[in-house]
């Protein structure tokens, strides 16, 4: 099993509900496919830096998790197939990315 992060950016016009529904889904997805959530973090709405879908801003949300190789080609599909999902970035975390995700983790528990 491999470290994995994910973000991903949704749609601004989703109403809050299609927003966690969304989430969920593609947590539920993850988790039906072997992988184990690390951690899952939402960023709220931020400004992009450039147009997309002539929209300006986006839902941000970021999971981290374990997962086995083999689970990320038909997430990624998941993604671009649905049409709320503006961009996603999935990366494999190496070592040190991971001691930094930790780190970051620790920091936002200490300032909630």
């Amino acid at each position: 099993m491999n470290n994995y992060e994910t973000v991903f950016i949704l749609n601004p016009v989703l109403s809050e509900e299609q927003i966690k529904e969304t989430v969920k889904k593609y947590e539920d997805f993850l988790v039906s496919k072997g992988a184990e959530m690390v951690a899952k973090e939402d960023w709220g709405l931020r400004k992009l830096a450039y147009p997309i879908q002539h929209k300006k801003s986006g839902f941000y949300h970021l999971f981290e998790f374990k997962a086995p190789g083999e689970a990320i080609e038909p997430l990624e599909l998941e993604f671009r197939r649905d049409e709320r999902m503006m961009r996603y970035l999935t990366v494999k975390l190496d070592k040190h990315a991971i001691a930094w995700a930790e780190k970051r983790r620790k920091r936002n528990k200490e300032k909630a």
